[in-house]
C-alpha cells in the first residue's frame, strides 16, 4: 500500500511547519524587543544558581549541554549569548521540533528566568588561536 509513505511525508512536513512558524515567532519577538516596539518593562530578574540547579535538574543538558554550548543534532547551542527571555519563554512554552513543551504547571516563568540568567552567566570560551594545544 502506498499510504503509509504519504502519511509519513504529510506528517513530517507538518512538524517541519510547526518548527519554522515558532522560529519565524521567536526572531520576530527578538527583533521587536530589539528594536524597542515591544514593552520595555523587564521581566524578572533570574538567579543564576537557581537556573542552573533548575536546567541540570529538568534535563536540559541533555539536548544542550552543560554549559549551553549544544550537542550536535540533538538540541542547538544557547549559550553564551542566550535568546532574550521572552525568546526562550516562546521556545519552551511552544512545540517545535525535537523540543518538548513545558507548561507552566511544570516549568514557572520564574524558573525560565533563572535558567537565562544562568545561560547568561556563561562566559564566551577562549578562541582556537588563543588555546596553545590547538596552535602545535
Amino acid at each position: 500500500m502506498k499510504t503509509r509513505p504519504v502519511c509519513l511525508l504529510l506528517a513530517s512536513l507538518g512538524s517541519l511547519m510547526l518548527a519554522t512558524l515558532a522560529s519565524l515567532a521567536l526572531v520576530a519577538g527578538a527583533l521587536a524587543q530589539s528594536s524597542g516596539t515591544q514593552s520595555s518593562a523587564p521581566g524578572p530578574a533570574g538567579n543564576s544558581a537557581n537556573g542552573k540547579r533548575v536546567y541540570l535538574a529538568d534535563g536540559c543538558f541533555y539536548c544542550h549541554g552543560t554549559t549551553g554550548a549544544g550537542g550536535g543534532i540533538a538540541g542547538p547551542r544557547l549559550a553564551p549569548n542566550p535568546l532574550p527571555l521572552e525568546g526562550v519563554k516562546a521556545k519552551v512554552r511552544t512545540a517545535s521540533g525535537r523540543m518538548p513543551v513545558y507548561s507552566p504547571a511544570v516549568l514557572k516563568d520564574a524558573e525560565i528566568a533563572d535558567i537565562v540568567a544562568y545561560l547568561q552567566s556563561i562566559p564566551q570560551g577562549k578562541e582556537a588561536k588563543d588555546i596553545p594545544a590547538l596552535n602545535r
